[in-house]
């Protein structure tokens, strides 16, 4: 049976120095590096904007009345928006 082969501190240490330079070197290049480019917002039909709009004034009719907990709640939806699922998505950040 053939015998490990026994490393010293000094090559531990070489080779923990190493690492770290090259993660450190890594996370470096990484953080200069310019951010992506933001998407470009997908056109929206002018139902889904006046969808949006309507939303977005429930939603500061409800901060003014110091209702602001998050949830805003829709019985049903509108007419003609009921292709608006992906828009509200994008504007809202439905990705959080």
């Amino acid at each position: 049976m053939p015998k490990p082969l026994r490393m010293s501190r000094r090559v531990w240490i070489a080779a923990w120095v190493v690492l770290c330079a090259a993660g450190g070197s890594a996370t470096v290049a990484l953080n200069a590096s310019p951010a992506p480019e933001s998407q470009p917002e997908k056109p929206v039909s002018p139902e889904c904007a006046e969808y949006i709009a309507d939303v977005e004034a429930q939603l500061a009719e409800a901060r003014r009345e110091g209702v602001d907990d998050g949830v805003l709640a829709f019985s049903r939806s509108r007419v003609g928006a009921e292709d608006c699922h992906d828009a509200l998505l994008d504007h809202f950040g439905g990705d959080r």
